[in-house]
């Protein structure tokens, strides 16, 4: 083992001292360590010595961007196509969801080829010339900025980015349409509202049914000073539909003299001093439930918003935006309580299309 080493000692030591080998077997300068040892010449490839080559890497390069186009599309078309609650079964997975099948084979596809063109675009089309490069401070002085853009430009003209309008045109279009995909992706914030906050179940000639006892309500059956709720005919609590119906259309009635009543719209959309307000807080939606006879204020337990029955039942205290909508009633030829109409705004919190 030391007659090794000694040799190897000796070996180097026979080095001209300016002179070190480096791990490659080149031969560097021992004052400067980082010197270029030199590169292998360099080998052309087939594309660069032959257009007909070159023409056929650019249009398998379009190909693969094409692909991604397609797929894209395949990612949109799936979307739309399939439920989410459409199961396949695909072997070896067993049974899986249609729709997150497709969307995941559809999109990586999508973005496999965008990848694909790109590297094979490198590797078979752009330059591959190596280049080596002196250090340099980090400022760089304006002779090498101006040697980058020099080399920036070159390369632009090598790659044939401006020269090769077909792959150029295809990589646009397959970066274009992969953010559909992500655009597509926000239907999944929810169904479109439409104008579904703009009204509830209730209509013109609409029982009031007490949501207690399920009985429609006579005026007799509402004395002063007391609080109700409220649902409208045909709404059964053990409809599919019932809380979310529920959540819109509850109401509250409660019976004040009608001189206590100090505004004219309310008055007139009574009934012997009987008015019908929406039970739902106009803050964010908590069930306004608490009543004070003597003042006719209500208060909604969630953030303490309270509204003045007697006055068109607008926010008199807490962070409620609006008044509660009122629900003009009046009595049907049975004597029964009905609806004339729907709220004439929508119930619950505002919402940005709300005007």
């Amino acid at each position: 083992m030391s007659q090794t080493g000694s040799n190897k000692d000796v070996s180097e030591e026979n080095l001209p001292s300016e002179q070190a080998t480096a791990r490659d077997g080149a031969v560097v300068s021992a004052d400067d360590p980082f010197a270029d040892p030199g590169l292998p010449p360099h080998q052309h490839r087939v594309q660069d010595i032959d257009e007909r080559a070159a023409k056929r890497s650019e249009r398998t390069v379009a190909l693969f961007f094409v692909l991604s186009m397609l797929a894209t599309v395949g990612f949109i078309a799936s979307y739309v196509a399939f439920s989410i609650d459409k199961i396949v079964y695909v072997w070896p997975l067993g049974h899986v969801s249609a729709l997150n099948l497709s969307l995941g084979l559809t999109l990586g596809v999508a973005l496999f080829f965008i990848g694909a063109g790109a590297i094979h675009w490198a590797r078979t089309l752009m330059t591959d010339v190596e280049v080596s490069d002196d250090r340099h401070p980090i400022a760089a002085t304006p002779e090498v900025k101006a040697k980058v853009m020099s080399d920036f430009r070159e390369g632009v003209d090598e790659s044939g980015f401006g020269r090769r309008k077909l792959i150029r045109n295809t990589m646009f279009g397959a970066l274009a349409l992969v953010p559909l995909s992500g655009v597509v992706l926000l239907r999944d914030l929810g169904p479109l509202p439409e104008d579904k906050l703009r009204h509830t179940l209730w209509s013109k000639g609409k029982l009031l049914v007490n949501q207690n006892t399920n009985q429609p309500l006579r005026p007799e059956d509402i004395p002063v000073g007391s609080l109700t709720f409220a649902k409208p005919e045909g709404l059964e609590d053990d409809d599919h539909d019932f809380q979310k119906e529920i959540a819109k259309a509850a109401l509250m009635i409660v019976r004040i003299q009608p001189e206590d009543i100090k505004d004219k719209r309310e008055l007139d959309w009574s009934h012997e001093g009987i008015v019908a307000y929406s039970k739902i807080c106009t803050h964010v939606g908590c069930p306004v439930s608490l009543y004070e006879q003597q003042t006719h204020h209500v208060l909604c337990p969630c953030h303490q918003s309270t509204f003045d029955l007697a006055d068109g039942a607008r926010v008199i205290f807490g962070p409620a935006g609006h008044a509660l909508p009122q629900l003009r009633i009046g009595v049907n030829k049975d004597g029964y309580l009905e609806a004339l109409g729907d709220f004439e705004e929508p119930v619950g919190p505002s919402f940005w299309e709300r005007g």
